[in-house]
């Protein structure tokens, strides 16, 4: 796929999985060219993302490739690939289950196989500001709090995911949410919570959340997007 196509696949993916939120979130993904981020323009959902609504934004926030309104938290894609270079793709959503669950204070624990794909150790939560991020010092605040974790929360905020590739950002960003969903499930069934241990959940992860796995997720994802389309 092309950087737009992929986008826009992602965009689809994600709001079939929950992740839709009116008109905002975006996903991205590095260009191949070097010159900045390839992301979803301003106002529409991510339901509605087609490859012609996805444009290149560089790292000053111009459009230097497409068409369409810039989305105004454009440094958190720029800044956080900036800092990291294993970074080829960023997911920013707005899922009600991870926004729940971080405005509670609790951490993610692993009471589902999902949440075991973070972790230990704990996911990072990002605290500076629950408003938008719109400049470049907020997106190296956000980029610093991430440091070399996969997945983020950004407090009364959203999420953010990351990956080599868009796939893993997008199954990352699915994931994340369904373990945050089963954490609050989890506590309202009452009695007493359990959740596995340091050993099992890295175990766990190696089991279930190795390269090929999530390469099939994000397949099946893709069929069941063209499954409902």
């Amino acid at each position: 796929m092309s950087p737009s196509e992929l986008v826009a696949t992602a965009s689809r993916i994600l709001a079939a999985a929950g992740h839709d939120d009116l008109i905002w979130g975006h996903a991205s993904v590095r260009d191949p060219g070097g010159v900045g981020v390839w992301i979803k323009s301003a106002e529409w959902g991510l339901g509605e993302v087609t490859p012609e609504r996805v444009h290149l934004v560089d790292a000053d926030g111009v459009v230097r490739g497409g068409v369409g309104v810039r989305h105004s938290e454009y440094p958190i894609h720029t800044e956080i690939m900036a800092a990291r270079p294993d970074v080829g793709a960023v997911v920013h959503t707005h899922p009600p289950h991870a926004v729940a669950l971080a405005a509670t204070g609790q951490p993610l624990r692993p009471v589902s196989h999902a949440a075991n794909a973070f972790v230990p150790p704990e996911v990072p939560r990002f605290t500076a500001t629950a408003d938008l991020v719109l400049t470049p010092e907020l997106g190296r605040a956000v980029a610093g709090t991430l440091g070399d974790a996969r997945a983020m929360f950004l407090v009364n905020h959203g999420i953010v995911t990351v990956g080599e590739t868009l796939e893993e950002a997008t199954v990352a960003a699915v994931l994340l949410e369904r373990a945050c969903e089963q954490q609050i499930l989890t506590h309202t069934a009452g009695g007493w919570p359990t959740w596995s241990d340091r050993e099992e959940s890295v175990a766990k992860r190696e089991h279930i959340y190795h390269d090929k796995a999530v390469a099939a997720v994000w397949e099946y994802l893709v069929r069941q997007l063209e499954r409902t389309s």
